[in-house]
């Protein structure tokens, strides 16, 4: 830990409070604007992402439903109105038009502004979107099936040979489902898989299921005529358009017609059955069309780091620390100005005792009223100080005036050094050496080296002891009176000294015709020890300062007359040492009552 700085010695800019305040505040303001920018990107993205993803979707699904309204209608003039729906549904603009930007149909008033490039193009012919969840469409869409669709009595026809081919299947134990096509044709599937069922039964192939009907049949028949004339210009075998299905989906020639034709003669006849089947289609369904998703010019909603959002990032960022700062620049200095009034305060010589307002209720306002009170402390153990070094030197300078005095007097023969100039003198040492020996009691006390040699120490023979040292001597009655069975652990003599100078003390107030009692009686796990006499007794204003070193009640009185002012203080230190306590009641004109509280001691 630093020494702090001397007085008056310029502190380090780094070192000063109010720079490490702004320098805490600035970091607390960066790290916040850092967690609070990055938590904001982060979860922003995630939103974002997730608002993309469902978006998305809906795209996915206006697609998939607009491509089955033109692989099931021949125009578009019919789909204004499912336009509409699918804007209500997913929230978003709707528009078709041609691929020269002529408005088919639009969700938006009239007259609003396309966004920038179409999302998609609808051609039911030529997609690679999903109609279905799970079922990619193979450039043509399924629901476009044009002249392959069954006539009413075909599909009541083919039902009813489902339905019995059902019914054979569950005789042999095999659970079907029955499915439509968008032909108009039922099929047979798998419960689990959807798919058609892995094995047919020997009883239920009769092959009648599957047969074209005359719709099929047609159809099939146009379809092949058109990929005869493709499939003579690849340099294949017009006998190949016999290779075609019976529906309208595209056929994959590699699997279908496996050891019929070659790899490469398959790639070159696909593409003359998907042309013929989409020239046969095309009457059928609506012309391709433009999709446009979103609102006027903006499209789907993306997040960018671009510089604009890169400046107001650090622009919001720069603001914030900025109002920290200015913040904490204004708390800062109305938390400085009175630490700086202490310091400068505590600069000042000790003399002076300087004071510091106090202007507020905090902590600071606290250490302002703490440092007041502590200075008017000091500025009252001072004068206590210069009071009692003018009383130790009056103490000693008067018997030691007496002394010296009438040692010169004899020394020059004016006076002999007969008996009763010698008891003087000695009487005069005795005054100095009760002076020092007290001093020397309360130095010992205050220092905590005042040493007990404690041993059970029975009350009443206590109290005996002490009246009878002061019993011959005593102008006034001395009495005592105690419990039986009271005993301390303590240290006689220095209870006897405590006691001694109670007793001195209100024999000293007590006249001739009065009486000090010495009494000691149980309370709880306490003895009281009492000395109380019929003196003049402590006026209300002195009670206090009774037990302060040197005070006297009367002024007046001499030093060899009314004590040294030592006896009462060096009371208070021989109890509190012996871990007790002592009180003091009195009431002018009727006498006092000095009471010691000590812990009770066993019965040895």
């Amino acid at each position: 830990m630093s020494a702090p700085a001397p007085p008056g010695r310029r502190i380090p800019l780094h070192k000063r409070l109010l720079v490490r305040l702004l320098i805490t505040s600035g970091l607390i303001a960066v790290c916040s604007v850092a967690a609070t920018a990055w938590l904001a990107v982060a979860t922003t993205t995630q939103a974002l992402r997730e608002e993309q993803g469902q978006a998305l979707a809906d795209d996915m699904d206006v697609l998939a439903e607009l491509s089955g309204y033109a692989a099931t209608h021949p125009d578009w003039s019919g789909v204004t109105a499912t336009v509409r729906e699918l804007s209500a549904r997913t929230g978003r603009r709707i528009a078709l038009t041609t691929p020269d930007r002529r408005v088919v149909a639009d969700s938006a008033p009239r007259g609003t502004a396309l966004p920038p490039s179409a999302a998609a193009a609808v051609d039911p012919l030529h997609t690679d979107t999903y109609s279905e969840r799970g079922a990619q469409i193979a450039g043509i869409d399924p629901r476009a099936v044009g002249p392959y669709r069954l006539t009413r009595a075909e599909r009541v026809q083919v039902d009813a040979l489902a339905r019995k081919r059902q019914l054979c299947f569950s005789k042999f134990g095999v659970k079907t489902d029955l499915s439509r096509t968008p032909t108009g044709r039922m099929l047979l599937t798998d419960p689990d898989s959807g798919s058609a069922p892995d094995a047919v039964p020997d009883a239920c192939a009769d092959g009648r299921l599957n047969t074209p009907t005359a719709t099929e049949k047609k159809a099939v028949k146009a379809a092949r005529e058109l990929a005869r004339a493709c499939l003579v210009e690849k340099g294949l075998s017009a006998e190949y358009a016999v290779l075609m299905g019976s529906g309208p989906g595209a056929v994959d020639v590699r699997e279908s017609v496996s050891g019929k034709l070659g790899d490469k003669e398959a790639r070159l006849a696909q593409p003359c059955f998907d042309k013929a089947l989409r020239t046969q289609l095309d009457p059928y369904v609506a012309p391709a069309a433009e999709l446009y998703l979103g609102t006027g010019d903006t499209p789907a909603v993306l997040f960018d780091m671009s510089p604009a959002n890169k400046a107001k990032v650090v622009g919001v960022a720069g603001l914030v620390f900025a109002v920290t700062v200015a913040a904490t620049a204004l708390v800062a200095g109305r938390l400085v100005r009175p630490l700086r009034a202490l310091t400068a305060a505590a600069q000042q010589p000790p003399e002076l005792h300087v004071r510091v307002p106090v202007t507020t209720r905090d902590e600071t306002g606290i250490l302002a009223a703490a440092f007041n009170d502590l200075s008017e402390r000091r500025e009252r153990l001072e004068a206590q100080r210069k009071a009692m070094v003018s009383d130790i030197a009056h103490e000693l300078r008067s018997p030691l005036t007496n002394i010296r005095g009438w040692l010169e007097v004899t020394r020059d023969g004016v006076v002999d050094p007969d008996p009763a100039l010698l008891a003087s003198l000695h009487e005069e040492s005795l005054v100095l050496q009760r002076v020092i020996d007290d001093l020397q009691d309360l130095a010992a006390a205050d220092a905590g080296t005042l040493r007990l040699h404690r041993e059970p120490v029975r009350c009443d023979e206590l109290l005996q002891q002490v009246a009878a040292a002061y019993r011959v001597t005593a102008p006034a009655e001395l009495r005592t009176r105690a419990e039986d069975e009271l005993w301390l652990d303590a240290d006689p003599v220095r209870m006897r000294q405590a006691l001694g100078n109670l007793v001195s003390n209100a024999l000293r107030h007590t006249p001739p015709d009065g009486t000090v009692t010495l009494a000691a009686r149980r309370d709880g796990d306490d003895v009281l020890l009492e000395v109380a006499d019929t003196g003049s007794g402590i006026a209300p204003e002195d009670l206090p300062h009774v037990f302060d070193r040197f005070w006297r009640a009367e002024k007046s009185r001499s030093r060899r007359t009314g004590g040294s002012g030592l006896g009462l203080p060096i009371v208070r230190h021989l109890v509190a040492a012996h871990g007790g306590t002592v009180d003091v009641a009195s009431e002018p004109g009727k006498g006092s009552v000095f009471t010691l509280r000590l812990p009770g001691g066993p019965t040895p």
